[in-house]
Parts: structure tokens; C-alpha cells; sequence
């Protein structure tokens, strides 16, 4: 077993030394330290020293892989992701083999849905008001608070989430308990009961009145060929002129040049946004000059108790591989997620 990882996101040694602990002596697991994010569109080249290592490699753990490095590796039976996405790892030869493919979707619910909760927080306190107030030093208590101010409350509001997965069910207890309304939309049409803390929920054919009824609108959805542009033009304009958007997903989910021009003109309230089509974000985005969005580097799965649920979960697959039992979180290549 080979495991990489990127720098910035390197497996503690702790970590390293459970896992190998939990595959035995019998198994030669190496690590091999190098930038490769393979988990979204045009990953780069993979290093030649990973190209070496993962020749023989059985098992593979790595955010994501690369398709050069599938090739390479002739032996490969299982491939485990460390992103939710998996994008990037689904090219012919990934979707045509036999290789199973797993991620780690359920180790992020909880830090972003504090994400996605933080941001509508930020708009209900009406911060980013009180933010340009204080870059430009000026006490803009009347603007925020007044007549048309921007503060508001979140109970009472309604919360549309677009993803009632792990992380869509983690922000709707979160919002619930707060006092929201939950409307939820999922891939297929709900049957049997539906979850206590939810209003509303529906199929995807429900998006346009989700979109119509909601304060905030919240994208927790997998990349997928149904996902991708999801939200453009027409479903921006569909949202009411007081309502914000976050998007805690994936970039291409979104239209960024219509949003950032619907924040422009007005015709929302704002924006939070953890996740772009190219990342970093461009210098010369639009998104970077409007006062009501609210831009974070991407940073809405990570804490600090990420490489512990990461850990916990990649040792729970190992003794399921081992024993021939169904994997946690495999991925449903079709479906992309």
C-alpha cells in the first residue's frame, strides 16, 4: 500500500503508523510526500517518484489519483480518496476497471456545515457592513441598523439546502436547532418519512421553488454531469433580491460571472463562497471587488480533528478490505459520488 499526500496536508506520523499497524506486517506501505491533488479537472503530472512507487501498489491512498499514475500502476485493487470529490479520478480507464474506488465524503460534514452556518451568519449580522465600516474607519451604525439595514435573524428564515447528504443533514440540525426552516432538495424523489428536522423536502424537480421561497440558499452537492452549472442565470434571478447564496460544494456548480453580476446589480443580498472553478481564485475576478461576498480559501472541510476522522475512517476500509467485506464510502462511479 502507497499512500501520498500533499504538503500542506501531510499525514501525521502518528496517523502513518496506525495505518500501518492495521495492515500488518505482510504489507509494505510507503509513503510518499509531493503535491498531487487529483480531485478535480486537469490534474497535474504525477512525480516520477510516485510513478515508481505506486507501480507495484495494490492499494492506493491519496487525494485522489491521477490518470497517468492509474496506468502506471498495473496492480492497483482499490484507490481511496481523502477528498469528497472525485472528480478528477473518474477518466476512461478508472470507470472501465474493476479498481474500487472509495472517498472520504462523511469526514467532512460537520467543519462545513460550520462553514456554510458561519457565513449566514456573517449576512443575518449584517458583518459585512461593519467590516467596510471599519476598513474606511467610519462608525456606520444607522446604515447596518436602521431603516433598510441589512440585520436580520436566522429563526424564522428559510434555509434551501441543495444536498441533503452528510454535510446537508449536518447544516440542517444545525439550522433547526437555531430555529430555521429547512426545505431540502436530493438527486431522487424522497420516499418514506422524511427527516425530523425537515420542512420541506423534494426531488431535484423541486430546485425552482427552493430557490423562489428560500433566505438562504446553501450548495452541499457532489460535482457531477447533473450538478455541473446547476446554478446560472436563470436560477440566480429566481431567488429573491434580499436572499444570500453560499456554495460550500464545488466551483463548477456555479455560474460565477452571472453571480458575481447579480451581486453587482444588487439583486441579491450576497454571497458566501468557499470553493471556485479555478483555484486559487484569479486575481482578476469580479467576486474579490464586491463588498457583499464573503471569499474563503477553500478551508471549509479542514480542522483541527481533520487527520483523526481521516485516520479512523482508512482504518475502518483496511480491516473491510482485508476481510473481504464492503467497503465505507465507496463510490458509485456512474453516479460520480
Amino acid at each position: 500500500m502507497y499512500s501520498t499526500s500533499q504538503p500542506h496536508w501531510s499525514m501525521p506520523a502518528g496517523s502513518v503508523a496506525r495505518v500501518r499497524e492495521a495492515m500488518g506486517e505482510e504489507w509494505t506501505v510507503r509513503t510518499i510526500e509531493h503535491e498531487i491533488d487529483a480531485t478535480g479537472d486537469g490534474p497535474p503530472a504525477t512525480p516520477q517518484p510516485v510513478l515508481e512507487g505506486i507501480a507495484d501498489a495494490e492499494v492506493y491512498f491519496g487525494f485522489g489519483i491521477a490518470r497517468d499514475a492509474f496506468r502506471e500502476a498495473g496492480r492497483l485493487r482499490w484507490v481511496h480518496s481523502g477528498a469528497a470529490g472525485v472528480g478528477g479520478s473518474l477518466f476512461p480507464e478508472m470507470m472501465e476497471s474493476e479498481v474500487l474506488l472509495s472517498n472520504s465524503a462523511g469526514i467532512y460534514a460537520e467543519p462545513m456545515a460550520d462553514q456554510a452556518l458561519a457565513m449566514m451568519l456573517y449576512f443575518t449580522r449584517a458583518l459585512d457592513g461593519a467590516v467596510a465600516g471599519m476598513r474606511s474607519r467610519e462608525w456606520r451604525r444607522e446604515a447596518i441598523v436602521g431603516p433598510g439595514g441589512g440585520v436580520t435573524e436566522l429563526a424564522g428564515a428559510v434555509v434551501g439546502i441543495v444536498g441533503y447528504g452528510g454535510i446537508g443533514r449536518a447544516l440542517g440540525r444545525r439550522a433547526s436547532a437555531l430555529g430555521m426552516r429547512v426545505w431540502a432538495l436530493r438527486r431522487s424523489e424522497p420516499t418514506g418519512e422524511q427527516p425530523e428536522e425537515v420542512e420541506w423536502i423534494s426531488g431535484a424537480s423541486g430546485l425552482e421553488k427552493l430557490l423562489r421561497g428560500s433566505d438562504y440558499v446553501v450548495l452541499t452537492v457532489p460535482e457531477t454531469s447533473e450538478t455541473t452549472g446547476l446554478v446560472g442565470e436563470r436560477e440566480l434571478a429566481l431567488m429573491p433580491r434580499s436572499a444570500v447564496l453560499i456554495n460550500v460544494a464545488r466551483g463548477r456548480i456555479l455560474d460565477e460571472e452571472a453571480l458575481a453580476a447579480a451581486l453587482g446589480a444588487g439583486r441579491l443580498r450576497g454571497a458566501g463562497l468557499d470553493v471556485f472553478r479555478e483555484e486559487p481564485l484569479p486575481h482578476d475576478s469580479p467576486l474579490w471587488e464586491l463588498d457583499n461576498a464573503l471569499i474563503t480559501p477553500h478551508i471549509g472541510g479542514t480542522s483541527q480533528r481533520f487527520w483523526d476522522r481521516q485516520t479512523e475512517l482508512m482504518i475502518r476500509n483496511i480491516g473491510n478490505y482485508l476481510a473481504g467485506l464492503p467497503l465505507e464510502n465507496l463510490v458509485d462511479k456512474r453516479l460520480g459520488y
